[in-house]
């Protein structure tokens, strides 16, 4: 479900598959687990996630808020349009960084 690469200031963490009730305790394992290495940085790509419902929304929102009080970075990027839809009834698109690409993401 999560593959991650490590950049120079931080990590990107590619996220597969659906994002649902069951699924998201693994995703937040998995990203809680590249907090702890302190990174700047931290690129959650989304490219492989097709559906996400409140439960996977709630992990990316309490990653948020963990990055920003260490004063830290979190982008998304390469979200698809249903997940995208998601983000953005909830007014979530003003709150994350979200961008297109992994590239933009690094400059973000």
């Amino acid at each position: 479900m999560i593959d991650t690469q490590t950049i120079a200031d931080g990590m990107i963490v590619r996220v597969k598959g659906d994002i649902d009730f069951s699924r998201s305790p693994e995703l937040r394992q998995g990203l809680l687990g590249a907090l702890r290495d302190g990174l700047d940085r931290i690129i959650v790509d989304l490219a492989g996630v097709q559906y996400m419902d409140s439960s996977g929304v709630a992990v990316l929102v309490e990653l948020l808020q963990t990055q920003r009080k260490r004063s830290q970075k979190l982008v998304l990027c390469n979200m698809q349009p249903k997940v995208k839809g998601i983000f953005e009834i909830a007014r979530l698109h003003l709150v994350f960084t979200i961008v297109n690409t992994v590239d933009a993401a690094m400059e973000a």
